[in-house]
């Protein structure tokens, strides 16, 4: 028997501009782990802006790729988010980082008016359709929110602000309810399985936490996606 191929749809390189790097080595290492192959994709189109991630700030003048970008995290092994298609994979798992807000949607700049990028939204809809098991995580969930909130998706972005600033994100929780979507708190620990659209979410750095607590979020949600995989 074949081993199972997981498409991992990248935006970029750094937390700021792009995939979360921590959060998507994670999950290829989750992916591998549990005996799938992996094979990484990423749009071929200029980033919405490049951050100076010593500076948290936009360099100015400076202009990158994020296909090119994003073959970093894949050692070079990545393919045009044009590629993929559900006959390509039997799951799709989406990292965080402002690139799934950035480059992926303008969620970063619209809120919850936003729109998704007719490639990435294209993704979603072909592997929900399919029944294939899409995994998403950080803010990667507020695309399937505009994409699928029709659908009666359940979804986690995190936890409610509750005053301690570990949670400087959880604006984006009224976001998601209002494109539709089903939001259901979760810890940094935790997964959420919606099993009726077999997607399954975590909050990952939507949560200030220790690497760690994010590499094992991460880990569940990879693990719960490959139970999905019939």
């Amino acid at each position: 028997m074949n081993a199972p191929t997981v498409a991992v749809v990248l935006s970029g390189t750094g937390v700021y501009d792009g995939s979360e790097v921590h959060e998507a080595a994670a999950a290829l290492a989750g992916i591998t782990r549990a005996g799938a192959d992996v094979q990484c994709f990423a749009p071929d189109v200029p980033q919405m802006h490049v951050v100076d991630h010593t500076k948290g700030a936009p360099a100015d003048g400076d202009t990158r790729n994020t296909l090119v970008e994003s073959a970093r995290i894949a050692r070079g092994h990545i393919k045009p988010l044009s590629a993929l298609n559900s006959s390509a994979a039997d799951a799709v798992i989406f990292p965080g980082g402002f690139g799934a807000a950035k480059n992926l949607s303008d969620f970063a700049v619209n809120g919850a008016n936003m729109s998704v990028t007719e490639e990435t939204a294209r993704v979603l809809i072909d592997f929900h359709s399919a029944k294939k098991p899409i995994g998403l995580c950080c803010i990667a969930p507020i695309l399937a929110a505009k994409v699928l909130g029709n659908q009666g998706v359940s979804l986690t972005l995190g936890r409610a602000d509750d005053g301690s600033g570990k949670w400087p994100y959880a604006g984006s929780i009224d976001a998601a309810k209002s494109m539709g979507a089903n939001m259901v708190e979760k810890s940094v620990d935790e997964i959420l399985i919606d099993e009726k659209n077999k997607i399954v979410t975590t909050p990952a750095f939507m949560y200030e936490g220790k690497f760690h607590e994010i590499q094992d979020g991460v880990g569940k949600m990879v693990n719960a996606v490959m139970t999905l995989i019939k």
